[in-house]
């Protein structure tokens, strides 16, 4: 059971990234994919391994989430992007605003009041929102949700959808071998760059909420060579940091490495399982100042 102060401490760790995370956008030039952001903060803070090996109970990384809470909180005071579009980009004044610790507090306890606000003036009615736990802050369940229903698949069922998702990002000739004793080589496809240039690619498929360790990665890399010029892991859980590290290591064929977070990102860009929905809520801040 979550009490009182694990739910404040939860809220105190994400605020601390608020600068951070500024910080290193403009180092980026101002935008940058989600794990592009992540990894900036993690190595400009000099992150520890243990911290960002650290799941969640629902597979997830914990320090992703704690990132991704401080955009929520940047993108509602104005400072980075509400950008749909899988990019986390500044805002004009975000570009010129560094926050110290102190700074950033006060713009969590802001927005936590205004949340409180907004609650006390909506009308209960049911809704596929949840409260996040320590934060104040009212974020969409559907993620968490899209992960229990990969979890829940057959392993054939979730190499199937990964053969789907291939196929959906431009690979052609993707098939599923399903072979036991290959290796970890569930199948392959290929990729095709330009009219001359393709590259074969094997990938392994791993539904379990566990992360994916450096051994798991260069066994794989074993199992493809001489085979293919490239290989992917897909995961519903995680990679460790030296698994990542393993990935890209130079002198070795490189290996992509897709897990929970980003499979959900791939079924929202292509709109498999999740379906868009366009809602409003009411904004009753806006209307009070007309009550006078």
């Amino acid at each position: 059971m979550v009490t009182t102060k694990q739910k404040k401490d939860e809220g105190a760790q994400f605020v601390r990234y608020f600068g951070p995370l500024l910080d290193a956008l403009r180092g980026l030039g101002g935008s940058a994919k989600p794990d592009e952001a992540v990894d900036r903060v993690s190595t400009d803070l000099k992150i520890p391994d243990d911290v960002l090996n650290e799941t969640l109970p629902s597979g997830g990384s914990r320090f992703r989430n704690q990132v991704a809470w401080a955009r929520f909180y940047l993108v509602r005071e104005g400072l980075i992007s509400s950008s749909k579009h899988g990019v986390w980009s500044l805002t004009e004044t975000g570009f010129k605003t560094s926050l110290s610790q102190e700074q950033s507090r006060s713009i969590f306890l802001k927005w936590v009041k205004i949340f409180q606000e907004q609650r006390k003036q909506k009308e209960a009615e049911p809704v596929a929102e949840k409260v996040a736990e320590g934060t104040g802050a009212v974020s969409t369940d559907y993620r968490e949700e899209a992960l229990e229903v990969l979890l829940s698949l057959a392993p054939a069922g979730f190499e199937r959808l990964s053969q789907r998702l291939l196929r959906e990002a431009g690979f052609t000739q993707v098939v599923v071998t399903g072979q036991s004793g290959d290796g970890g080589i569930d199948g392959f496809g290929i990729l095709q760059v330009n009219p001359l240039v393709s590259f074969k690619v094997l990938f392994q498929c791993k539904r379990y909420t566990k992360s994916v360790v450096p051994s798991q990665v260069r066994d794989f890399r074993g199992a493809m060579s001489g085979r293919a010029d490239k290989g992917i892991i897909i995961t519903t859980g995680t990679f460790t940091a030296e698994a990542k590290r393993e990935a890209t290591r130079d002198g070795a064929p490189p290996i992509e490495l897709i897990d929970g977070e980003k499979l959900i990102d791939m079924l929202e860009r292509f709109e498999l399982g999740l379906n868009p929905v366009k809602t409003y809520e009411l904004d009753h801040l806006f209307f009070n100042e007309f009550k006078v």
